[in-house]
């Protein structure tokens, strides 16, 4: 109680004092530019992922652009040790997605490098991918995938740099006759969803895959 009076949990838009499991005040959310994508239906993301590999369903759940509210909380997600707003982010998606009768079997993440992993501490998506299983009752498995290269984060770098991210994923372990949910923080080129996807499809037989991740850029 002392540290939440001394260190009060503020809005990340307008910095007003808000309740410590809330990540923006009620003045401010409307100003968080939610994508309205229906999941099961065609959208901007499935579109641009159906030229890179075979798709079966795909979901963003912001619109991601620069210097806007969506930024700044994936920012802070990621960067700043706030992990209490994957769980937000998940009670979002939950709110806005039914899978109906396309339930995945599987959900599975977007893997760090270790040396990035243990230099951030966490990895942004464990917490908004088990939030997401435990409420969709579907097993998660955070080892899945793992990431064989290490470099800099997809955000910072150029779009020829992004564009070079080849071979950078390894599948753990045959998954035949599965529909996996991968799940991402951003997506921007599809680099590396199309590279994982496609690790996973030429390792696994009758395997479909969706998406989901928290943000596209625009």
């Amino acid at each position: 109680m002392v540290f939440d009076f001394l260190f009060p949990n503020r809005c990340l838009n307008c910095n007003q004092i808000i309740d410590k499991s809330d990540i923006v005040c009620e003045v401010c959310f409307p100003r968080i530019n939610f994508s309205n994508h229906n999941y099961n239906d065609s959208n901007t993301l499935k579109d641009k992922l159906l030229v890179q590999f075979p798709i079966s369903n795909a979901y963003s759940l912001l619109y991601y652009e620069k210097e806007s509210l969506a930024q700044n909380i994936i920012q802070q997600l990621k960067y700043n040790n706030r992990e209490n707003i994957g769980k937000n982010l998940a009670k979002w998606v939950e709110e806005r997605v039914d899978f109906q009768n396309n339930k995945p079997d599987i959900i599975t993440t977007v893997p760090l490098h270790y040396k990035k992993l243990k230099q951030r501490g966490y990895n942004q998506l464990h917490l908004f991918g088990n939030e997401l299983s435990n409420f969709y009752h579907i097993p998660v498995n955070h080892t899945l995938l793992k990431r064989t290269t290490h470099s800099k984060a997809q955000a910072k770098k150029d779009q020829s740099e992004r564009l070079k991210t080849k071979n950078a994923y390894q599948l753990t372990q045959r998954i035949d006759d599965k529909h996996i949910l991968l799940i991402d923080d951003v997506y921007t080129t599809g680099n590396t969803i199309s590279n994982i996807a496609w690790e996973i499809l030429n390792n696994s037989k009758n395997v479909k895959i969706s998406i989901l991740v928290m943000a596209m850029d625009v």
